[in-house]
């Protein structure tokens, strides 16, 4: 059986997309880039663009659906969301009318992966995150865009083989960068975006309920660096005992196209 993989084409406030998959199929979380990208990022990684069965798309804004009206209909793919997320990708027009759309409520099944929906408090109509199961039994989570971690998330990343988690910020680098006093605000708030801290302190407890594949995700360009990101969700880890590249890997998604995938 050929083995799943993930492969973060794209992760950050510039454009988020991810695919998933074995044996020839998988589906594309989020498609916050133009199409050439997408199609690109997907060919560098040796990945068909015609083995995705559908895309999955987390919420409504444009660093995750810029490129959904494009590769919908130019692949044929149904798209798959929450209620209230195709209801705002229809009423932005960021859906063709002829694209078949699903609301997917729990999970689906599609081919021999099976998918499941998880709610994340976001400032979006009805954002989530997606779990994907693939036939070898290993299983993945996306988990970013939330301002705090929830119990269903946490469940969710507990029972996977690999998770993308949001470090979306280091605290005091929001606090006195540049942004204006209320998009800070809302960055901070329950419907905003984890920080380093805070996913740090989360790997720490994936770590200890047996979840060994991490990557960190969806990192912002003005209020975070990979290398900052990394050394306080390291330190967080090696502060409880756990030796990197040892005990578990870790590692950042791309802001933009390289080759990179984790077999789970």
């Amino acid at each position: 059986m050929t083995l799943a993989k993930a492969v973060p084409l794209f992760s950050g406030s510039k454009g988020n997309s991810y695919f998933i998959g074995s044996g020839g199929e998988g589906v594309l979380i989020d498609a916050g880039k133009n199409c050439k990208q997408i199609e690109l990022a997907m060919a560098q990684n040796g990945v068909d663009m015609n083995s995705v069965r559908a895309l999955f798309i987390t919420h409504e804004h444009t660093d995750h659906c810029s490129a959904v009206r494009v590769l919908a209909k130019k692949y044929r793919l149904d798209v798959y969301a929450s209620e209230g997320t195709l209801r705002a990708l229809e009423m932005s027009g960021k859906l063709d009318p002829a694209t078949k759309t699903h609301v997917i409520e729990t999970e689906v099944a599609l081919g021999d992966m099976l998918i499941s929906r998880i709610n994340t408090p976001h400032d979006a109509a009805e954002s989530c995150c997606y779990r994907v199961v693939a036939p070898d039994g290993k299983s993945a989570l996306i988990a970013t865009d939330m301002g705090v971690m929830t119990d269903g998330v946490r469940m969710a990343a507990a029972e996977s083989d690999f998770v993308v988690l949001e470090s979306n910020h280091d605290i005091e680098m929001l606090k006195t960068g540049p942004y204006p006093y209320l998009l800070k605000k809302r960055i901070l708030s329950d419907k905003g975006h984890l920080s380093n801290e805070a996913c740090a302190a989360e790997l720490v407890e994936l770590v200890n309920c047996g979840t060994l594949r991490l990557m960190m995700g969806h990192l912002s360009e003005q209020n975070n660096t990979p290398s900052l990101a990394l050394r306080t969700a390291v330190c967080e880890l090696e502060r409880a005992g756990m030796k990197y590249n040892n005990d578990f890997t870790l590692d950042i998604a791309p802001a933009i196209t390289t080759v990179k995938s984790v077999i789970f």
